[in-house]
């Protein structure tokens, strides 16, 4: 019997989806809405792979809004910034990072469910292109201010 248990337990294991992006790790991760009584909110963070392997990201969702999406900002032709959503979603080569960061890449909470209080956590599952997901956890930083992070800019990122 107890074969038979290793025998099943170890095919188990190899019927289960490889993670798609090994090396994903997210630091510096906050959110944060511009009043208490916004209907929308965003999140920033420095995403890196220190995998061997590519990996895209090709969507985001949380529980904390009615619809959570990738998003960056745009210069158009009369030189007006607008977001837009990133239904492509982002690349992520292998050893490298994406700085997800206001005015830039970033995560996009829309018709928030709950009011996001200074301290509070929420979780953001990425979704990648095999379909495999990373959840993190993400604070809610009211305060923070934009470049307030301990993030070094003396390398190239990945768009």
């Amino acid at each position: 019997m107890f074969r038979t248990f290793t025998a099943a337990s170890v095919a188990a294991l190899f019927a289960l989806p490889a993670l798609a992006c090994d090396g994903f790790e997210v630091h510096e991760a906050y959110a944060r809405t511009s009043t208490a009584m916004s209907q929308t909110g965003a999140a920033f963070m420095v995403i890196q792979n220190h995998g061997d392997t590519d990996c895209h990201i090709t969507g985001v969702r949380s529980d904390i809004a009615a619809r959570t999406e990738l998003h960056t900002h745009s210069e158009d032709a009369q030189g007006v910034m607008r977001m837009i959503h990133v239904e492509e979603g982002f690349a992520l080569p292998a050893d490298s990072e994406l700085v997800l960061e206001r005015g830039g890449n970033h995560v996009m909470f829309m018709g928030l469910n709950q009011t996001l209080a200074q301290g509070d956590v929420v979780e953001v599952t990425f979704i990648f292109a095999d379909d495999t997901e990373a959840t993190v956890d993400v604070t809610v930083d009211l305060e923070r201010q934009p470049g307030a992070h301990g993030h070094s800019h003396g390398h190239s990122h990945s768009n």
